[in-house]
């Protein structure tokens, strides 16, 4: 399985050479003996773990993807798995020199993009997903800027959200911004990632008044929470939180209205815990820490000067949770969410 989620093709061709070519910078005779002495070095973590191959004694790769192989990719997240489709599978493949390409029966383990029809085999039917809010707002003559994001999460805000659409349902009324994310090192080393040039490019666009609604991604609470080195998150949170008052700023100049929040949890809680929520210890005595998504729910903020008196969250429900928020959003255009859409989060009451 090839796993890249920074959208980065030097990611790729690293997986790419391991994997088909059987080079990488390290090299050992099992797995176990590789991982152990990978998490043995300084300020490592599973995510990062750099490329090895497992060898034979006379130092020849074991497992390299040869002609005549079955290879299947599967990953929850479909811009990675369409990356490492379009390197198997097209015959003009310009990412980086693959060196040979082998001959296999290539699958996925769903046709992660409909669109472009990659992978050509698939073991599942993907799902199919329409009317999406991006889609629904377009339609109805909201002009969007529906991605000022870097390009580690860029298909967040755009194939993901799009319910796994490339590009933009109409390009008259859409346009993306993407700011080239810091490539070839942990994100640790620049916690500050794109912050700030998001937060300009967000207030310009809400200035020239272009737009009716501007979507923003800002990462670094989860990119840099995963490197589990508390003093760069610390760094993150507080670029993140200089972003949204950039924003929150001109908001207020322009009268209009934001809604704040998050699809999971991560920097809030970087300690491991046992059941009754003490911190587990390493051998060392050391605190366990924790890279991993955390579990609680998020929270959801909805304010501004142009939301209309009345406006409140609602009372009746009681479980909301991310899937209302596409709902809230179209009711906060002005506009009916359709009927069969999770129920929105606000109600208008009379005063």
């Amino acid at each position: 399985m090839l796993c890249i989620v920074q959208n980065d093709w030097s990611v790729v061709k690293r997986g790419w050479d391991a994997q088909v070519l059987g080079e990488a910078p390290y090299k050992f005779k099992n797995v176990v003996e590789a991982i152990k002495t990978l998490r043995a070095e300084p300020n490592a973590n599973d995510q990062y773990l750099p490329p090895f191959v497992i060898v034979d004694d006379s130092g020849k790769p074991v497992g390299p993807i040869v002609d005549g192989d079955a290879v299947v990719t599967f990953n929850f997240r479909a811009d990675s798995m369409v990356m490492a489709a379009k390197a198997f599978e097209y015959a003009d493949f310009d990412k980086f020199d693959r060196v040979r390409v082998p001959k296999i029966h290539y699958a996925g383990m769903v046709q992660y993009d409909g669109e472009l029809k990659l992978p050509t085999s698939y073991l599942v039917e993907p799902p199919e997903i329409d009317r999406t809010s991006g889609e629904y707002l377009t339609y109805n003559g909201v002009r969007t800027l529906p991605a000022v994001c870097e390009t580690v999460k860029f298909g967040h805000v755009t194939f993901f959200w799009n319910g796994n659409h490339s590009g933009c349902f109409n390009p008259e009324m859409e346009e993306y911004v993407e700011i080239p994310s810091d490539s070839g090192i942990s994100f640790n080393v620049q916690p500050k990632m794109k912050a700030l040039e998001l937060a300009e490019n967000a207030r310009d666009a809400i200035l020239s008044k272009k737009f009716e609604q501007v979507r923003v991604n800002l990462p670094n609470g989860d990119m840099v929470g995963h490197t589990g080195d508390i003093e760069a998150t610390i760094v993150a949170c507080k670029a993140a939180d200089q972003a949204v008052k950039m924003i929150f700023d001109v908001v207020e100049q322009v009268g209009g209205i934001y809604v704040v929040t998050a699809d999971h949890g991560n920097v809030e809680d970087m300690v491991k815990r046992n059941k009754t929520g003490q911190p587990l210890l390493e051998k060392s005595g050391n605190i366990q820490i924790l890279t991993s998504h955390t579990l609680q729910p998020v929270p959801i903020a909805i304010g501004g000067p142009g939301l209309a008196p009345g406006v409140r969250f609602r009372k009746d429900l009681l479980s909301g949770g991310l899937a209302n928020v596409a709902a809230t959003m179209i009711n906060l255009h002005g506009f009916e969410a359709p009927a069969d859409y999770e129920p929105s989060l606000i109600e208008v009451v009379d005063n």
